[in-house]
């Protein structure tokens, strides 16, 4: 099956970035009208736009429903970045829910504790379900996609006939490596990898500049097709930016600025910060959204629209002390009513093709 397909026509309630907050998740559904089983009265259909897990206090309980709703033909769902982090073994901030107790990373660092753990025997049936999640979804007056619409990746995709996408992305990630293998661009930045990974994690000790290492991770990040899909296009940083326990060399761009495709396009991903509330902290990174109106669509045909409202930053505001007064929101798009609904019932009209750029543009 084609990891780009085809979305199912009828209205829609398009449902951002869930990270484990399954309290959340019940709630906006309730808001949108869904019944306990995931029926809409009107017949209308979820999509999640991936990144369904991590950080949250029950990522597997988030998994179960969103998967039961699928099977059943309610929902579709797409592959984020953080279900390609566990297709990949890659261990990342917030996800040792998904291995043994003793092999989790997060525990070790004093962290997620109170995250519910994935079970033996739930670990193959989830990681298949992941497995055979699409990169993209499209019809003829929408486009739906975790992170980027990055026409050239889409295309390489819809043209490449291989189905799974931890095969695809491991096939591209080999190519890429071979091209460097033995270059000087390569042999310079494997030099400066291990100078750089000594320090990566000590945010208190800033890396010296390693511009190969800098050009190797661009040319990793931009020619994996499943990569640009699942966490957009990146740039060099002008400097090293800490963020989320890491040292970052690369940072996310505003790609729907460059966005005149006549088709609206929905993403999540971006950490999109709802009105009242400040950019999260443990980021480290500015806000990508700084100029824009909350319910603001983006790009200069203001055809894209990113529907991830922070409900990930809910661990740090738990560790700040925080009950239920959260400030990040789960959120939907209904299409085509456009639409915003939140998981604390705040609704509001969106405008898209009005033409939207920052104010700082």
């Amino acid at each position: 099956m084609s990891l780009i397909r085809r979305l199912p026509d009828g209205p829609l309630d398009i449902v951002g970035d869930v990270h484990g907050e399954l309290d959340a998740l019940h709630e906006l559904l309730r808001q949108l009208g869904y019944g306990a089983g995931g029926t809409h009265p009107d017949g209308r259909l979820l999509v999640f736009l991936g990144d369904l897990c991590d950080r949250g206090p029950d990522s597997p309980g988030v998994f179960t429903l969103v998967r039961s709703l699928v099977e059943s033909d309610r929902a579709c769902c797409l592959l984020g970045n953080h279900e390609m982090n566990l297709l990949r073994l890659a261990r990342k901030q917030g996800n040792g829910w998904a291995w043994p107790e003793p092999e989790d990373h997060d525990l070790r660092h004093g962290g997620f504790g109170n995250c519910r753990r994935l079970d033996a025997a739930g670990r193959d049936e989830l990681f298949a379900f992941i497995r055979g999640l699409p990169l993209a979804l499209e019809r003829e007056d929408l486009r739906i996609v975790h992170a980027c619409w990055h026409a050239p990746a889409i295309e390489a995709v819809r043209t490449h006939g291989v189905s799974d996408p931890i095969a695809l992305y491991r096939q591209v990630e080999r190519d890429i490596l071979q091209r460097l293998d033995g270059t000087p661009l390569g042999e310079q930045a494997r030099l400066e990898e291990q100078a750089f990974d000594a320090i990566a994690t000590d945010p208190d000790r800033p890396p010296p500049p390693v511009p190969n290492l800098t050009r190797r991770d661009e040319l990793y990040q931009n020619g994996n097709t499943v990569r640009a899909i699942t966490s957009g296009i990146e740039q060099p940083a002008v400097r090293p930016f800490f963020n989320t326990g890491k040292w970052r060399l690369l940072h996310r761009v505003r790609w729907w600025e460059d966005y005149r495709d006549p088709v609206p396009v929905v993403f999540g991903h971006y950490w999109r910060v709802p009105q009242g509330m400040a950019q999260p902290e443990h980021k480290g990174v500015s806000n990508l959204f700084d100029g824009y109106a909350e319910s603001a669509w983006l790009g200069p045909r203001g055809l894209g629209f990113c529907v991830d409202y922070c409900v990930g930053v809910r661990f740090i505001e738990r560790q700040q002390g925080v009950v239920d007064r959260f400030q990040g929101r789960l959120a939907a798009l209904r299409w085509p009513e456009a639409e915003l609904v939140m998981d604390d019932g705040r609704r509001t009209e969106t405008v898209p093709g009005r033409a939207t750029m920052p104010a700082s543009a």
